[in-house]
């Protein structure tokens, strides 16, 4: 049965009309602008660029904005979970106070987030 299936494609692909290579079957003859490999890959990176690079680096620049904005009084969430209250801030460390006489030393990069600003930042400007 396998066989019998086999055979009838492989005959129906032989009597199959061949179209010349760039050319799209019934477009009247025109380009195929996919037949070259050059340009597929161009498209394949430009879609590749707008889906995974360029928000991956916005995503970054962020960060990094949150990180060197970073001050004392700051709420803040570590990647490790723990919530807390920025006590000080170093150049490439904060002091966040995790309860009473508790604090804990974290590299900048370990905070992913900050959940409420001191409150003269959190204050909208008046005009």
């Amino acid at each position: 049965m396998i066989h019998q299936t086999l055979f009838l494609l492989a005959q129906a692909a032989s009597a199959a009309p061949q179209a010349s290579p760039g050319a799209t079957p019934g477009a009247g003859g025109g380009v195929n602008i996919f037949a070259n490999p050059m340009t597929l890959m161009v498209l394949i990176f430009g879609v590749m660029y707008f889906l995974l690079i360029r928000p991956q680096s916005q995503k970054q620049k962020q960060q990094q904005a949150m990180i060197s904005s970073l001050k004392t009084g700051d709420k803040v969430v570590t990647a490790g979970g723990i919530h807390g209250l920025i006590s000080n801030v170093k150049e490439t460390t904060v002091i966040v106070k995790v309860a009473d006489n508790v604090k804990i030393e974290v590299d900048k990069s370990a905070v992913t987030g900050v959940t409420k600003r001191t409150e003269d930042d959190a204050a909208p400007a008046s005009s």
